[in-house]
């Protein structure tokens, strides 16, 4: 019997993912719950498991546009204990697809519009493109949604090429060569919020500056015990949580969103921790952050880092959050000002801790300072706020006993 490998529903809203990669072969012989292959949304990537052991066959390649629910293979189960059988070289999944022979390509390709998938026809159709006119680099030639939006360009790949493959340098002349590398679907997602984000809000950045030296000593004079106790290593960052959750609770408005016109406060605190992968910024969230202990918030960040690292974050560790923290200072940044995550009204940013000359009680002395930037919509934070909050967040760290007590 044949069973169809199907894309499963990865999230509220999405409807289409991009096979990033096959993990097995055609033709392999696989085990249950052998991980199959994976695919990249807009939000996060997901793998997809093996439900029945057999042989596997592919039926779409690295780099198509799936819907969810479609079939993107089938898996054999009669043949369960069979051996895989040798996959000639022109089938490996992660070569491009042949190319059509010269007079196929300059032949009109006849009922080209039913053959496109809906993604593709939209393209086609709001760019008023001719279809038989773009090489199709997708199964029997069909053409990819990335064909559609290359030929827009005028750039459609040719046949030979796998929408996943980069490109082939481009010679610039003397001074070098160009390489065209496709965005990913994670970048293309950033890339759109950061610019929604930018169009939307009256983003406007205030900053700040912390002694570092208390939560440093407490750090390290703790450090051993907490790991010993909770399992994790004490960070700066659960103070930094905690910390922004007493500040937003002084100041609500941070934590609110924007609807139309109304105003949507948030009674628990949603936070969302930007980490960076090899694919572009995530930021999973870390829910009802104010029910959790310092170790709890800890290892929740670890777990998400861990996740992060082996590309299984999923698309509910990155939705609801309602605020946002970004460390720029794990890669040296000593200050910027952060872009709003929407639809949050605030985001706070971290940076490399420093020693600088301060003045106290009239003397110099050298202490671990660290500047602070929170980036805030101004439709709904006026300054005040935003000088508060950052005082809030100042006061905690700089004196962590008040996230004990709560003052």
């Amino acid at each position: 019997m044949k069973v169809d490998i199907k894309v499963p529903a990865v999230g509220e809203s999405i409807t289409e993912a991009t096979i990033a990669s096959w993990m097995k072969k055609d033709g392999e012989a696989v085990k249950k719950n052998d991980v199959l292959l994976s695919l990249e949304t807009d939000k996060a990537t997901v793998e997809v498991v093996a439900e029945n052991a057999g042989k596997l066959t592919i039926g779409a390649k690295a780099g198509s546009v799936v819907k969810i629910g479609a079939s993107v293979g089938q898996i054999d189960t009669d043949a369960a204990g069979a051996p895989a059988e040798a996959a000639p070289a022109a089938a490996k999944t992660d070569s491009p697809p042949p190319a059509p022979s010269a007079p196929a390509a300059a032949a009109p390709k006849a009922g080209v519009n039913e053959t496109l998938s809906p993604a593709v026809r939209r393209v086609v159709e709001e760019r008023g493109l001719d279809p038989a006119a773009i090489p199709g680099s997708g199964k029997d030639g069909r053409i990819t949604k990335f064909d559609a939006e290359s030929a827009t360009k005028g750039e459609a790949p040719s046949a030979k090429e796998s929408p996943k493959a980069p490109a082939a340098p481009v010679p610039t002349g003397p001074a070098g060569t160009v390489t065209r590398v496709p965005l990913t679907t994670i970048r293309k997602k950033i890339a759109q919020r950061l610019v929604e984000a930018q169009h939307t809000a009256a983003i406007l950045t205030t900053f700040n500056e912390i002694d570092m030296s208390a939560v440093m000593e407490a750090r390290e004079k703790y450090k051993d015990k907490f790991k010993e106790k909770h399992g994790v290593s004490l960070g700066f960052m659960g103070f930094f949580v905690k910390a922004s959750i007493q500040a937003l609770q002084a100041v609500p408005e941070v934590n609110a969103f924007i609807d139309g016109d109304d105003q949507l406060f948030h009674n628990y605190y949603n936070v969302g921790v930007a980490v960076g992968t090899e694919k572009g910024l995530i930021v999973p969230v870390i829910k009802n952050a104010e029910q959790l202990t310092l170790a709890g918030i800890e290892l929740a960040i670890r777990n998400f880092a861990l996740k992060a690292r082996d590309g299984k974050i999923s698309p509910n560790d990155l939705g609801g959050g309602t605020f946002t923290i970004s460390n720029g200072g794990v890669y040296g940044s000593l200050m910027s000002t952060p872009i709003l995550n929407p639809p949050q009204s605030g985001i706070l940013g971290m940076h490399k801790i420093e020693e600088r000359p301060i003045v106290i009680n009239k003397e110099i002395k050298i202490r671990p300072m660290m500047y602070v930037a929170l980036s805030y919509d101004h439709r709904i934070i006026d300054g005040k706020g935003a000088v508060t909050f950052l005082v809030k967040v100042k006061e905690a760290i700089e004196d962590p006993q008040r996230l004990l007590l709560e003052v």
